[in-house]
């Protein structure tokens, strides 16, 4: 019994930390999109995107695993704001090559530097750990990740195709 109680105890605590971690993400995504006049979706997708420079809209959708029409609607602002250009790709016309545009670059390198942005803050969140906890962290996370991956794929929870 005393083992169950611990494993349940554990359970708790980990679930009550990854939940107050997403909700300060969510507070510091929130924020950072509105002073920059981007949607949470667009600066999820932007900020997913931006680092490779171009992706297919596919692509981009297998990792956020957002619904269809939220992707879509915010590949679409993106576009308008000027920030990605959009191009069929050859191989295949239905599908649509997302790149970076000239302003899209600018943004990114902003949101990158920006103070209290999601990268300054991971980036200082980062900087109390030693390497050694740091390493230990990322195992640990991936570790999680995988666990919880494959048990929504095994209930049959796979992508939103």
């Amino acid at each position: 019994m005393k083992s169950d109680q611990h494993s349940s105890k554990r359970s708790s605590e980990l679930f009550h930390n990854f939940w107050r971690v997403n909700v300060s993400l969510k507070k510091v995504v929130q924020k950072t999109a509105i002073k920059n006049n981007l949607t949470v979706p667009q600066y999820a997708v932007f900020m997913t995107f931006a680092s490779r420079g171009e992706m297919t809209q596919k692509e981009v959708g297998q990792i956020m695993q957002f619904p269809k029409s939220t992707l879509s609607q915010a590949v679409d602002g993106l576009v308008q704001a000027g920030y990605i250009d959009r191009h069929p790709v050859k191989e295949n016309r239905r599908e649509m090559q997302l790149i970076l545009s000239e302003e899209g670059k600018k943004l990114y390198n902003h949101l990158k530097t920006e103070e209290g942005s999601m990268t300054q803050a991971f980036k200082a969140a980062a900087d109390t750990l030693s390497d050694q906890q740091y390493n230990e962290l990322m195992a640990s996370l991936n570790q999680i990740a995988n666990f919880l991956e494959e048990m929504t794929l095994e209930q049959g929870e796979g992508s939103n195709d």
